[in-house]
């Protein structure tokens, strides 16, 4: 199952180290990756497309786990599947 990631939150050192341990550790695979810090707060974006292995963690399962991911890091992170994502911003 193909899936869009977001994180977003302030700036700091290990957020693609946590994000991407959760992943491996699900059994997920990133497939694209993108980051930027924005402007002079130090916001940090980063979007990924990752392939999950449902046989080894279900989406609802990698979604709680990247939550109480996000939340320790302080930041936000959402997960959707790619064909809900691309549903979303057909016209």
């Amino acid at each position: 199952m193909k899936c869009v990631i977001s994180v977003l939150g302030k700036d700091r050192s290990g957020v693609v180290a946590a994000i991407a341990t959760v992943l491996a550790d699900c059994g997920a695979n990133i497939d694209d990756i993108s980051q930027t810090i924005l402007g002079e707060g130090r916001m940090f974006s980063m979007t990924m497309m990752v392939s999950l292995d449902v046989a080894t963690a279900d989406f609802n399962t990698v979604q709680e786990r990247l939550t109480a991911t996000g939340e320790s890091l302080g930041m936000q992170v959402l997960i959707q599947r790619e064909d809900v994502f691309q549903a979303m911003y057909q016209i």
